[in-house]
């Protein structure tokens, strides 16, 4: 298959171990049970350096398994090469949104769409709240939340 039929999508939260990799997990589970995995490149990443280099949070992670959705990933932060080398670049809040577009303006060439990733949600819920200082039911929500967008997401980009 050509590079250029290929799609991208990052998924982007503030430290990269709550919601953006619980939206890559769910949206690779998806794209794999569509038979289209093989059709996207898909990560996560941060606008923050606060978690680069640990793992999902574990209330997530535990969310995710309960799911059966596999989860593997480390934290990163957001670079200028994600602004050229993605399609798409999905986040969950405004804060993320303007980090995002502050980031974009300093690159050439970008080409990636940037825009909130509850934009695709069908119940119109377009912010993905952090769960961090919440409990394991603001987790299910934002896997909830993931799921709704990125079926949408999917849908669209089909």
């Amino acid at each position: 298959m050509a590079a250029s039929d290929t799609k991208s999508v990052l998924f982007v939260c503030l430290g990269n171990i709550c919601r953006s990799p619980i939206a890559e997990a769910v949206f690779r589970k998806m794209a794999s049970d569509a038979g289209v995995a093989d059709k996207w490149r898909i990560d996560s990443a941060a606008t923050s350096t606060y978690e680069i280099g640990n793992p999902p949070d574990f209330r997530g992670q535990a969310c995710m398994k309960k799911h059966g959705v596999p989860m593997r990933h480390v934290a990163r932060q957001v670079t200028r090469e994600d602004f050229t080398s993605f399609d798409y670049i999905l986040c969950m809040d405004e804060s993320n949104l303007s980090d995002l577009k502050r980031k974009a303006k300093s690159v050439k060439n970008t080409k990636a769409t940037v825009e909130l990733l509850g934009k695709f949600d069908p119940q119109k819920q377009l912010i993905i709240n952090d769960p961090y200082y919440g409990s394991d039911q603001d987790f299910e929500k934002v896997y909830e939340q993931c799921v709704r967008c990125c079926k949408a997401f999917l849908e669209v980009n089909s």
